[in-house]
């Protein structure tokens, strides 16, 4: 129902659009602005083409009724004459589905050749039917007016996509600069946190040997008269770890919990970001990893930080499950939306896990990854991580499944109203 309230706002925005029109040779035949709109719609609202093409059609026909009646006060011979404004934004529609590939849409040039196509094809067949209908043969001597026209109104569109582009840019790029300052500022509170944590820790080495020195009193039977004295002092000791630690605790809160509250994003921009990291972490990290990202439609959230973490969580176990020897690697993360579920697959055909270790494998501190140059183990709690997020924060549920020395594949699922933020940019979707 969403999707089809946006095609019908797009079509009367069309149809608006369309007004802005100029007549040839005499007829009632009208080359207008509403297709350069509706193009600009379909590359940046992801609609589906041919029905906001067939309803666009049908706005436009009715608008143009409705403004020659008010001004004529009469609407004989334009009935039917104006339906074949149905038959061009239809078959527009059909024939730039048709060339489109989605994976080209942001470059402004391969959208210029085949607005040229989608437009000419479609003016020459409304051309064709008004001729044929009218019993007249303009239709040949049209064409090099319909081409100079198509090529004209694709290169509005071609203008308007690099201007669209380049201003996105400008606000990406300002966008990024305020993000960089915010992050240095916060790195500079983080470190003075990180002060009280370092601190802690040398408390914590004293501790540890005032109990052991305890102990082996204890078991030798040494000084029994310190004993007390000995205890009492480590448990003060803990006390003041203890104080300083919610310190240390309730600074970081008020960090992540009320700093980090800045504006949401799209997901497109959180893929986009993940893409762009992820690829140059695999590179730095010398595998040769294939990264495929599948995202049907779109959507705002004020929750990309924690969305941000468990895909990045997700596929660095990923990248890591991947043999630096490996050949033909590949990640793939998609996404799709179904009923009122999110669901995101983070897959790869890394080494697999153990089905005896798969009911662990979100459990603090397991990992199966070391590297045996080094002796370095993985830490483990990434995707311990990743469940808390999912199941805590966003009320979701996340599962996997694997086969060892063939891949592994986490699917999380999280409930629309965990993510999208009402009265929010909500974008989902497909002249």
């Amino acid at each position: 129902m969403k999707e089809y309230k946006k095609i019908i706002l797009a079509s009367i925005m069309v149809a608006l659009a369309s007004q802005i029109s100029i007549g040839l040779v005499g007829s009632d035949f009208r080359i207008s602005a509403g297709i350069i709109l509706f193009v600009l719609l379909l590359l940046y609202k992801d609609l589906r083409p041919i029905v906001t093409g067939l309803i666009s059609g049908i706005m436009v026909y009715l608008v143009r009724l409705l403004v020659y009646f008010l001004v004529n006060k009469s609407l004989d011979g334009v009935i039917i004459s104006y339906q074949l404004e149905i038959l061009f934004y239809l078959f527009y529609s059909i024939i730039f589905d048709l060339l489109m590939d989605r994976e080209k849409k942001e470059k402004a040039n391969f959208i210029f050749y085949i607005t040229i196509i989608s437009d000419f094809g479609a003016n020459l067949i409304e051309a064709v039917t008004r001729t044929s209908i009218t019993d007249s043969f303009l239709v040949w001597g049209l064409m090099p007016t319909l081409l100079l026209a198509a090529i004209v109104r694709s290169g509005i569109i071609w203008l308007g996509l690099n201007l669209l582009k380049y201003y996105r840019m400008l606000l990406i790029r300002e966008e990024h600069e305020k993000r960089y300052r915010k992050l240095l500022w916060l790195t500079s509170e983080l470190k003075t946190e990180m002060y009280w944590m370092e601190k802690n820790m040398d408390n914590i080495e004293k501790v540890m040997s005032n109990s052991y020195e305890l102990f082996e009193k204890i078991k030798s039977n040494e000084d029994r008269d310190t004993w007390a004295t000995r205890a009492i002092s480590i448990a003060r000791d803990i006390h003041e770890i203890k104080k300083e630690n919610e310190l240390v605790v309730r600074g970081l809160k008020e960090i992540t919990e009320n700093q980090l509250k800045d504006k949401g994003m799209n997901l497109k921009d959180i893929i986009s970001i993940l893409s762009e990291t992820m690829k140059r972490e695999a590179k730095r990290l010398e595998k040769d990893i294939v990264f495929t990202f599948h995202i049907e439609g779109d959507f705002y959230t004020q929750n990309h930080y924690y969305l941000m973490s468990i895909l990045r969580n997700l596929i660095m176990n990923s990248i890591d499950a991947v043999s630096n020897l490996q050949r033909e690697a590949r990640i793939s993360v998609n996404y799709r939306l179904e009923k009122d579920q999110h669901i995101f697959k983070v897959s790869d055909n890394g080494i697999g896990i153990d089905e005896e270790n798969l009911k662990d494998v979100f459990l603090p501190g397991f990992s199966t990854k070391i590297d045996y140059s080094t002796g370095k183990i993985n830490r483990g709690l990434g995707l311990s991580v990743v469940k808390h997020m999912v199941e805590e924060e966003l009320n979701g549920k996340v599962s996997v499944s694997s086969k060892k020395g063939k891949g592994t594949t986490f699917n999380i699922y999280i409930p629309k109203d965990s993510l999208e933020v009402v009265g929010g940019e909500n974008i989902h979707s497909g002249r």
